[in-house]
């Protein structure tokens, strides 16, 4: 027994037919067609109702004329020749005039009436009425036959006329495929002209869009055919300018992006010469320094601070360079410790002063490099500004608690300024040959540690920085 065949799957549309079906174009111009023809089929409506109106109140009109041709006959009376031809002309198949509930029959059928009947009153109809009669005549039987009530010729009086319904649908049928012809020429006509519009206001000027995002977005650095700035000042002249800027931008911060990789390849090769270079130049600096020239002597101190300057930049600004903070190699640490280690570095046993209040044995699992990298380089901030600034007495007190250490200082406190920068390089710097780079390593340790470097407080009595570490006790 073979197992029955698959029907095969339909084939999917060519891309580029399937790209054009979901274009804005299209869509815009099938949505335009569609909006005008639904305002037509509203303007059917009407217009049908209309039109069947008319066709009643005429056959209406021609019964009433025959009707009087009748009461100028002798005893209101004629042959059955000419009310034959009386019933011909007005397209009816019988009249009767009803009076205080008394029916007249003036013309009598000359043929037997068959099929359905449908009463149709003149006197009382709405607008409504009229458009839902209108929209029922198509759907009515061939063979029904219409009971037509309309006002007589004098007060009291109505005259009940019975014609065909068939000649009505036809008459309707006509005329709805004339509308539908017009309306069909009406729409393609305005959709064309709607479409070239829109499409010189909105599509064209969105292509060049969505073609330079599209194209943007596959190589930002290197794409060289920017969308231009345009005049408009409507919502697409605002949204081209807005890309068009973003795009020089980003581009903008590709290239430097490029040439910051490239400076700092070239400062990683020579750090090596550049840091050997300067211990030399330190070397002989201490060689100057022990010299009994007077000219030498008073020299010799400017030198060493230069180099010292010096290779403090250089440090900061390859630490800075790299990409991201090494991996923390978490450890038991004696926190104590290492923030004493961290104090001698960074304060070199002179002023300020400082008092590490933690307790002899907290440890913590944590980088201990990292630890004391951001320890120093908080001592060392808050020493020089308390010394560019003197202040008597300086002195540094460290903390801990509440899931926290607390670095404090007695210190002049941070301008506005430093503090709108506090952790942007090259920018947050408040000492005289400050790079603004200690702070922002000290901020990128603290979160590869899981933790958060943050400005607690700072006045004139001096500045506090929180660092929160996992594992500090609450």
């Amino acid at each position: 027994m073979t197992a029955p065949e698959l029907a095969p799957e339909p084939s999917p549309p060519p891309p580029g037919l399937r790209r054009f079906a979901d274009s804005l174009a299209v869509r815009l111009f099938a949505l335009t067609l569609g909006a005008i023809l639904f305002t037509e089929f509203l303007i059917f409506i009407p217009s049908a109702s209309g039109l069947r109106t008319q066709w009643l109140t005429e056959r209406v009109s021609a019964a009433r004329i025959a009707s009087l041709a009748l009461e100028a006959a002798p005893m209101r009376e004629v042959s059955d020749d000419l009310a034959k031809s009386l019933l011909m002309n007005a397209e009816v198949l019988a009249v009767a005039e009803i009076e205080d509930d008394m029916r007249f029959q003036l013309l009598a059928p000359k043929v037997p009436i068959e099929g359905p009947t449908r009463a149709v009153d003149l006197r009382t109809s709405t607008m409504i009425g009229r458009s839902l009669a209108a929209l029922s005549e198509y759907f009515a039987p061939r063979d029904e036959v219409l009971i037509v009530s309309a006002d007589g010729s004098a007060e009291g009086r109505f005259l009940e006329i019975v014609l065909p319904q068939a000649p009505l649908k036809a008459s309707m049928i006509a005329f709805a495929w004339r509308i539908t012809g017009l309306s069909l020429i009406i729409a393609l006509v305005a959709a064309v002209l709607i479409y070239a519009v829109l499409d010189g206001l909105v599509v064209r000027p969105m292509k060049r869009v969505t073609i330079s995002v599209e194209q943007f977005s596959k190589d930002p650095g290197s794409w060289t055919r920017r969308l231009s700035p345009t005049t408009r000042r409507d919502e697409i002249g605002r949204a081209q300018n807005a890309l068009s800027g973003m795009e020089e931008a980003v581009a903008d911060a590709f290239r430097q992006r490029v040439h910051l990789a490239e400076l700092g390849s070239a400062v990683a090769k020579i750090n090596h010469d550049l840091r050997n270079s300067l211990a030399s130049a330190q070397l002989v600096s201490d060689v100057l320094a022990k010299s009994e020239d007077p000219r030498v002597l008073r020299a010799a101190p400017r030198l060493e601070r230069a180099l010292e300057r010096a290779i403090e930049l250089a440090t900061a600004t390859l630490d800075y360079g790299k990409a991201a903070p090494r991996p923390p190699k978490l450890q038991t640490v004696t926190v104590r410790t290492v923030l004493m280690e961290a104090a001698d570095e960074a304060l070199n046993g002179g002023n300020p002063g400082i008092t590490v209040d933690v307790p002899l044995g907290l440890t913590l699992e944590t980088d201990p490099d990292h630890l004391y990298r951001i320890a120093s380089n908080l001592l060392r901030n808050a020493a020089e500004a308390m010394s560019q600034a003197g202040k008597p007495d300086p002195h540094i007190r460290i903390t801990a608690g509440r899931g926290a250490l607390i670095f404090r200082d007695n210190g002049p406190g941070l301008p506005e300024k430093a503090r709108d920068n506090l952790f942007k390089p090259f920018a947050g710097s408040t000492r005289t040959n400050g790079t603004g780079l200690g702070l922002v390593i000290a901020h990128e340790l603290a979160a590869a540690l899981g933790g958060e470097l943050t400005l607690l407080e700072t006045s004139d009595a001096g500045t506090a920085f929180r660092l929160a570490l996992p594992g500090l006790p609450q």
